[in-house]
């Protein structure tokens, strides 16, 4: 028999978790709450969740942030966040954090467990196709278990080292501007810290590269952004 997906509810409201975690656990979830964002963090780093339900409005770590922080912490955990108002400003700023959709109080469970369910098939498919270990040249990349080998010997990286090379890697041949590594390796608020990108990239290429000065791999796009690029693809760089 299969395991329930887990649902982790954040809400500063001790009465509104109470009545999410019986009427989702009535729906076929495993449910588990949180009172604010730091609590979730908490919870979320010590174990996996398929799901997080996130209140828009908390004190503390607010419903942004920490939404913000459990994808980085949670890549592949679908996020649906709740909001209290219909505004527009708030579904843009959510979704830019990381959230996979929305939803506006006050919500019938019907449509709660339809879009909690929209969001879990969505993550599970992502999680069905993209590769779990990427091989390109004499580079090897394990998505699941963060390592990175290079000619068969496993080099450190860092968490945001080992990111930004997994996120290059899998888009390999294609153009990946500033802009876009920025925001999506460091966050949506990011976009003009260029020399703080071109440091990252000359610490992998020094890990990487067996001429760091003269790069096989990670190639610059002027004015652009950079490219990944497999060696021993024949065509010119």
């Amino acid at each position: 028999m299969s395991q329930p997906n887990s649902v982790l509810v954040v809400d500063d409201e001790a009465s509104l978790r109470k009545t999410l975690r019986a009427s989702l656990t009535a729906s076929g979830f495993a449910v588990q709450e949180a009172r604010n964002g730091e609590e979730a963090l908490t919870i979320i780093q010590a174990q996996p969740f398929d799901l997080v339900l996130l209140d828009i409005n908390m004190p503390g770590v607010g419903g942004i942030e920490a939404c913000r922080r459990i994808r980085e912490a949670a890549p592949h955990s679908g996020i649906l966040m709740i909001t209290v108002r219909d505004f527009d400003e708030d579904k843009v700023r959510g979704l830019e954090a990381g959230a996979d959709d929305y939803i506006t109080k006050p919500f019938k469970l019907r449509e709660l467990t339809a879009r909690l369910r929209a969001v879990l098939r969505r993550t599970q498919i992502q999680a069905e196709t993209e590769p779990k270990v990427l091989e390109i040249g004499n580079l090897k990349i394990d998505l699941n278990r963060r390592l990175f080998w290079r000619d068969n010997e496993e080099i450190h990286l860092s968490p945001r080292e080992f990111d930004l090379l997994a996120f290059m890697m899998k888009n390999a041949g294609f153009p990946l501007t500033h802009l876009k590594l920025l925001r999506t390796i460091w966050g949506p608020e990011y976009g003009g810290e260029l020399e703080y990108l071109r440091s990252y990239v000359r610490m992998l290429r020094k890990k990487i590269e067996s001429d760091p000065e003269n790069p096989e791999y990670i190639l610059t796009e002027p004015w652009l952004g950079y490219r990944f690029r497999d060696p021993t693809d024949a065509q010119p760089r």
